[in-house]
């Protein structure tokens, strides 16, 4: 590709390749003094964290989950959600079924909870399951049976956003999360009704929803947005052997498409522990899902002691905690990554190494054999001048890059592949030769991991 600055040596030596282990991490169970429903949980980074649950439980860490506080939030109502903007700031939406009028307490801290305050959102009969602050001013909230809601005074006062009038704009909002200031989505929809998701292009002050065409037949709890136009989101069926299903999208929302993972269950949440490992709860079915190709292939595993984990997170890659029914929390632990090996290339084959460094940032090594005698599989045979390429292609299988070299001499060979024009994200890349007649794939594919700094 013309844009991309494409570095081609030769080396007829040993070389390092870096062996990166993709094995998942694991779960572990951890003491925390309730056992109450934990319904949400918020991290702020690697120590600061807040669960909330049942009977107004709010507790909070300041060391990784090693060591809890009870907070009072002055209610026995269960708490919904809980989110932090920082160590300090933060809101939980308190469940108000006992006293009328009936509906949402927003919950506000400024201290890390040490004290709360609660005040009735203005609209009754309003429940509150979801909150998002950009930041300490503008915020958003989703609500069952219906509505986004956003403010821009901390939550003193609220405001309904504008929705089209289409048949599933008026459904129960689970999830709201933005990409900018300007590209937001929003999930949710009534079990085995159909899913839905927003989409709002101007910051939120109009919201549209998903073509029915494409809409899921359950409700999608969660979204992990890639950029601006690649989009994922999770739900499923818990009931009557439906699978977990995965909702995705790559222009923006325009079109989507549902897929129903073979694994019997319903998503709660989604967890990216960087730009490829992916976890999922999924609930009353004990067990947690995890992808390592950014949520193309799941795997599921049991949870520690059978706990039903609902709500997961990820402050850093390092880190991740979760929660659930009768005060279950996990904690993460991450795999092993090995270290650098030295191996010796061997001749009379093609060999493709892993790119080096991975995430790649910018730019990235990429290293090759190609072995000193043809031919080297059946229908190619041509020798000298055949056209070697390194090609990457997405997680969709769109090539996005070709890296070419003519007039190549047997031996080890790296090229410097610079993915400046790649959004974050799981990409493949494989070694292509190609002949007169055909190409052929001899080598790959292997997977990189582009993960920029923001």
């Amino acid at each position: 590709m013309a844009n991309r600055s494409i570095r081609i040596t030769t080396c007829l030596l040993l070389v390092f390749i870096q062996s990166l282990s993709f094995a998942q991490g694991s779960w572990v169970r951890e003491s925390i003094p309730t056992s109450r429903f934990l319904k949400s949980i918020c991290f702020v980074d690697s120590l600061y964290g807040w669960v909330a649950g049942d009977s107004g439980t709010i507790m909070h860490t300041a060391n990784g989950g090693a060591a809890w506080t009870v907070q009072n939030a002055q209610t026995s109502n269960n708490i919904e959600y809980v989110y932090f903007l920082n160590r300090n700031l933060g809101w939980a939406s308190e469940f108000n079924y006992t006293t009328v009028p009936y509906g949402t307490i927003l919950l506000k801290t400024t201290n890390g909870g040490a004290t709360w305050q609660g005040q009735p959102f203005p609209v009754e009969n309003i429940f509150m399951s979801c909150i998002l602050f950009t930041d300490s001013l503008h915020g958003w909230m989703g609500g069952k049976p219906n509505g986004i809601y956003k403010t821009s005074d901390g939550g003193t006062s609220w405001t309904q956003a504008l929705i089209d009038t289409s048949t599933l704009a008026f459904f129960p909002v689970l999830d709201i999360a933005f990409y900018n200031q300007q590209y937001g989505y929003a999930s949710g929809g009534i079990l085995d009704v159909a899913g839905v998701i927003w989409r709002t292009k101007n910051g939120g002050n109009s919201w549209d929803a998903i073509d029915p065409a494409y809409a899921p037949a359950d409700e999608v709890h969660k979204l992990h947005l890639f950029d601006s136009v690649n989009v994922m989101g999770a739900g499923g069926d818990p009931d009557f052997g439906y699978g977990v299903g995965m909702i995705r999208s790559t222009d923006g929302g325009v079109t989507w498409i549902y897929h129903e993972l073979p694994i019997q269950g319903n998503a709660y949440d989604l967890g990216f522990r960087n730009a490829s490992e992916v976890w999922s709860p999924l609930g009353a079915k004990r067990k947690l899902i995890y992808s390592l190709d950014a949520g193309v292939t799941w795997t599921p595993v049991p949870t520690p002691d059978s706990t039903s984990i609902y709500k997961l997170t990820f402050p850093d890659s390092l880190h991740g905690y979760a929660a659930g029914k009768d005060g279950a929390f996990l904690k993460y632990h991450p795999p092993v990554v090995q270290a650098v090996t030295p191996v010796t290339l061997k001749q009379g084959g093609f060999f493709l190494s892993q790119n080096y460094p991975n995430p790649v940032n910018h730019g990235t090594t990429i290293r090759f054999e190609i072995p000193s005698a043809g031919p080297w599989i059946s229908g190619i045979s041509h020798w000298p001048n055949p056209l070697i390429q390194v090609v990457v292609f997405d997680i969709l299988g769109k090539e996005v890059a070709a890296i070419a070299g003519n007039d190549m001499l047997p031996g080890v060979h790296e090229v410097t592949f610079e993915a400046t024009d790649l959004p974050d994200g799981c990409y493949f890349y494989s070694l292509r030769l190609y002949d007169v007649r055909q190409s052929v794939t001899v080598a790959g594919p292997r997977r990189m991991i582009v993960l920029k700094n923001r």
